[in-house]
Parts: structure tokens; sequence; C-alpha cells
């Protein structure tokens, strides 16, 4: 059999021209480094696909230096808008922050203990790195940084033991109010938030 009558005509151009596309496919490819990728075509790095709807992760300021003592007189939350006065009577008063004046102040070394029985509720909402300010008598802000938030049944809180510190020389601050409020029918504080923060910050 004659090669004209192996292959039908033009069936070999054909063939050979195939190869050669693919070949210069071939070389094209081999050319094009890992880091070639078409614009817009950038895909989500793993690590970063790990991390998506993980919720960020708060980093809490160093602890700073206590201060002498000195009596406060007003608390501020600025993340919920709130400046009330605070009494000595350790409970507070209406619309008022009561500071157990027997323990320590704030900005003193150790636990300073404040409640309050109305206007503080959304403090239990807290969340850590959030601030607290205290204006004192010497003229000084003692500047809190909220650590944790936790609801303790009302009957089961003492209040005595609020005093200890959570970390030897450190100037701390627990703010006591009111978690869970069934409402004015039911009657009382079924659960108080205990807020815990220490001093980070002072200023004028």
């Amino acid at each position: 059999m004659s090669e004209t009558e192996r292959f039908p005509s033009g069936t070999g151009r054909l063939l050979a021209g195939v190869a050669w596309v693919v070949l210069l496919l071939g070389l094209w490819l081999w050319g094009r480094g890992p880091g070639d990728v078409p614009a817009g075509a950038a895909g989500t790095a793993v690590g970063d696909m790990a991390a998506a709807g993980r919720p960020p992760r708060v980093v809490l300021p160093p602890a700073h230096p206590p201060r002498a003592a000195a009596e406060p007189r007003r608390l501020d939350i600025p993340a919920l808008g709130i400046r009330l006065p605070v009494t000595q009577d350790g409970y507070g008063r209406s619309g008022a922050v009561g500071w157990h004046a027997d323990g320590v102040a704030p900005g003193e070394p150790g636990a300073a203990l404040m409640t309050a029985s109305s206007g503080l509720r959304g403090a239990g909402t807290l969340e850590p790195g959030r601030k607290i300010r205290v204006a004192r008598a010497d003229a000084l802000t003692a500047e809190f940084t909220v650590e944790d938030v936790q609801l303790r049944p009302g009957e089961r809180f003492d209040a005595r033991q609020a005093h200890e510190p959570r970390r030897a020389g450190r100037a701390e601050l627990l703010l006591v109010v009111c978690g869970e409020d069934p409402g004015p029918t039911a009657g009382g504080c079924t659960a108080d938030a205990v807020v815990s923060a220490y001093l980070t910050a002072t200023g004028p």
C-alpha cells in the first residue's frame, strides 16, 4: 500500500499542524512562572479563609502602676454614654454609683468596689477592652479597662469577697450592677453583673 493510500488527502498536514500547536502551547505554559496569575484571579490564602468569621482577639493594654488613695467623685462609661456621680453609701441612691469606702479607692492597689441599683444596667453588656473612667478628688482621672463580665445569682453574691484583687499589685475596679431584672412586678434583681476592670492609665 502506498503512502497516499494509507492517509486521506490532507490528513498528514492536519496531524502535523496539531502537533505543532500542542508543542507551542506546552512551551508557553512552561515559560510562565507560578506567580503569573492573571489580574483579578487572585484567591484568598488558606490562612485568611481559616480566620474568616472568627471574632477578632482583643489585646488588652498593660496595667498602669497604682496611685495614692483619693475619693472617687464621678464614674464615666464612654461606650454607654454614662456619667454618674459617686456616693459613699456603698450601694448608690437612684441616679448615682455607690463606693464602698471601707475598702480601697479606685486607682490605689487592690480592688475598689462600686455598686449601683439603677442607671448602670447596660454595664453588664460591656465587652473586654471597653473603658471605665473614675474622676477623683485629687483632680486625676483613673482609666480602667474591662477584662471580664460575669453574671452571678443575686442572692448568692457577697460584696465582701469582691474586695479581693484578681492579681496582686494591680489597681482594680469591680462594678456590680443588675444583670437580670425580671421587671417591677416580680421585684428585685435576679442576678448581678460583676464587671472586672484594671487601671491602665491616669490623667487630668
